[in-house]
Order: C-alpha cells, then structure tokens, then sequence
C-alpha cells in the first residue's frame, strides 16, 4: 500500500482485506483437507468449494463491471453464471485454482481503489447509477457473508479450528 492513502481508500482495502469484525478469506480457507471440499453437510445447500467458486465467479463478474470503460461487458446470468454446479472441485487443482483467481481479482479490485484517477463516486457511465465505491462495498460485503457460511460448512464437516 502506498504511504498515507486517503483515509476512505485506506478503510476500503481493509475491507476487502477481511479480518477485524469478519474472518478473513486466507484465514477461512486455509487448511481445508481435500476430501472435505466437496463435502455438502447435512442442512447447508453447499460445500466449502461452491461458496469459494461462488465468490470468486461474483468478485470477479463485480471487477469486470468496475472495469467496463466500453460498455461491452455483460455479467453471466443469474443463477447458473455464479454458482459451479459440481459440489466438488472438477479437478485436484481446481480448490487452489480458484483461491489463486480470488486473490488476483482481489488485488485487481485493490488497485482500482488505490488509483487517484478512479473517482469513487461518480456513477459509470455504463451502469444504472453504480459507483466504484459501491461496487467495492459489495464486494466486501458479499465475501463477507460467504466466509461465514464457509466457517459454518467447516464447522459441520468438523475442519474448523475450536
């Protein structure tokens, strides 16, 4: 981060960081056994792997959107575009993949926040009245809300530290 970003910016990269009030993502999907990732607990419509592609295919539909300076970009349909439909990951790569990808458009979302030349509150042209600041509050938002449905799946498969 550079040296004394302005203070609504900093406040936003510690948002989408995670931690403080919410777990953070590294923190949440760190040392899940493989076996256990496509694992649907009795009572939950999901395992550990759908929530983590469902918050990466959404981040990343969010980034596009931020980014669509042509107007060109339309998001995947609702809900087949944001959900995997395996339970499991397709291949044994694909776990690490996806946190690999979440973390890049993370990145990609942090450094739009740290750009001096994106206004935070002007609407896109190419929206419905959405702002960069917006977008990156629901983003936050959204993982967050995902990362605890990930604890509680942890919890129920029984690979949540006590």
């Amino acid at each position: 981060m550079p040296p004394n970003p302005d203070p609504l910016r900093a406040h936003l990269l510690e948002l989408l960081r995670g931690g403080h009030a919410h777990v953070s993502f590294d923190d949440a999907t760190r040392d899940l056994p493989a076996k256990l990732r496509g694992k649907v607990p009795r009572g939950s419509p999901y395992s550990a792997w759908q929530l983590i592609e469902h918050m990466r295919l959404t981040q990343e539909d969010i980034l596009r959107f931020s980014r669509n300076k042509d107007g060109t970009y339309e998001s995947p349909e609702w809900p087949e575009g944001y959900w995997p439909s395996a339970a499991p990951p397709a291949h044994d790569d694909g776990w690490e993949s996806s946190l690999r990808a979440f973390r890049v458009d993370r990145q990609a979302m942090e450094a739009l926040v740290l750009d001096p030349a994106q206004d935070l509150f002007t609407p896109f042209p190419w929206g419905e009245g959405q702002t960069l600041l917006r977008e990156v509050m629901l983003v936050a938002d959204h993982t967050a809300y995902h990362l605890g449905q990930l604890v509680l799946v942890r919890r129920l498969v029984g690979a949540w530290p006590e």
